[in-house]
């Protein structure tokens, strides 16, 4: 059930991602807070649900530090920072894509400035990321089953001739 759970939000993570980085109208600090809400209440339900040991909460960490990037201020040299270090799980790619798609909703916003991006391109330079822009949303998780040794031994089965297993011999 764990393991259903962690893939399910990896994919639940990737779709909105990706929708995040290739729509300019979603960019906004409104959508930030309606994610980081929606981030919230999946969250309280996997520890209401006791899956929060599956693994599934953390496969959403890049969708929380996207929905934070648009919260966050955006103007001065501490304010690109705070972002480079709040950001490990998204790539330098995906963190100026998505300053770039900002769009200020109300008259108080402003469009992220193109010195400030260079700032924060200047800060991820020595990153090693990922060529890549999207995630996979077809990546599956291995399936890991437990092993549980059985009671019964090995020199107590008795197999039927039947089976035509001659070939096996007790040692």
């Amino acid at each position: 059930v764990q393991q259903v759970f962690k893939q399910l939000f990896y994919m639940v993570n990737a779709v909105t991602l990706n929708n995040l980085l290739l729509r300019k109208d979603v960019c906004s600090w409104s959508t930030g807070m309606q994610l980081r809400f929606n981030i919230s209440q999946l969250e309280e339900w996997l520890r209401g649900k006791n899956l929060q040991q599956s693994g599934a909460a953390q496969t959403l960490e890049p969708l929380i530090q996207a929905a934070q990037l648009l919260q966050l201020k955006k103007k001065t040299a501490e304010d690109a920072e705070a972002i480079c270090s709040l950001c490990t799980s998204l790539t330098t790619q995906q963190i100026v894509k998505i300053l770039n798609l900002y769009t200020p909703v109300n008259e108080f916003e402003e469009r992220v400035t193109v010195a400030f991006i260079r700032n924060i391109q200047a800060h991820l330079q020595e990153r090693n990321d990922p060529p890549q822009l999207l995630l996979d949303f077809k990546y599956m998780f291995p399936v890991l089953f437990p092993f549980n040794p059985s009671s019964i031994t090995m020199d107590s089965i008795h197999l039927p001739a039947s089976l035509n297993l001659e070939f096996l011999n007790k040692v």
